[in-house]
């Protein structure tokens, strides 16, 4: 979307997935217009930091986040997304925090990256992403939202206990964090595109992936 010289090679009535920011908005808009959408199907790939979580709320665990939730239209990436959910058609999914081969939960708590904490944090494996993607373009309805994450929030401290005791990953020293976190919902994904999850298990996850590293 940075060069607007290559806007017009995109065949006409292709399906798009937008991986990138839809950031600046005037640009985004712009990209969009270029388009012959609708009918085109166009799926965004958003964040689920659109949802801001509750800073005075001393509720705990958190209460499940759905995307009737509030969202953060201060945000540029979000702007972005709502135009072109609003004004194109676009689907936008909300994507929690992908893991998966080259991006596993078991090195960031290895370098320190995150520690034992209550916060909790919301995950999906890179695999089912891509086939929800597919889903999104086959099934979504255009204009809605739908919240990516396989629906099983863990905190931080049950993540590292686990970590410790089932592959003997310690915790490095990491900056104590007392936030709640998140715990996203994917109800309405399940729900209106039919999605059946091949990681609904993160340990069984982890395993595979420390499995097949080691034997690399």
């Amino acid at each position: 979307m940075e060069q607007p010289s290559t806007w017009l090679n995109i065949p006409v009535g292709a399906y798009l997935i937008l991986c990138f920011l839809a950031t600046p908005l005037e640009q985004g808009q712009a990209f969009a217009h270029t388009l012959d959408a609708p009918p085109r199907r166009i799926v965004v790939l958003g964040s689920t930091s659109a949802y801001d979580a509750p800073s005075q709320s001393t509720e705990y665990p958190p209460p499940w986040i759905d995307e009737s939730a509030p969202i953060n239209l201060t945000k540029p990436r979000v702007q972005g997304e709502e135009s072109l959910r609003t004004n194109y058609g676009a689907i936008v999914l909300r994507v929690a925090g992908i893991y998966g081969p080259g991006r596993n939960p078991l090195d960031w708590i290895r370098q320190g990256r995150v520690g034992p904490s209550r916060k909790y944090v919301n995950l999906i494996h890179v695999e089912d992403l891509a086939a929800i993607c597919f889903a999104a373009l086959d099934q979504g309805q255009p204009g809605e939202a739908y919240n990516v994450s396989d629906g099983q929030p863990h905190t931080w401290n049950e993540v590292c206990a686990t970590a410790q005791q089932r592959w003997g990953v310690g915790a490095a020293a990491a900056k104590e964090d007392h936030s709640s976190g998140k715990r996203i919902s994917n109800a309405k994904l399940r729900s209106e595109l039919s999605y059946r999850f091949r990681h609904s298990d993160l340990y069984e996850a982890l395993d595979l992936i420390e499995s097949t590293r080691s034997s690399s």
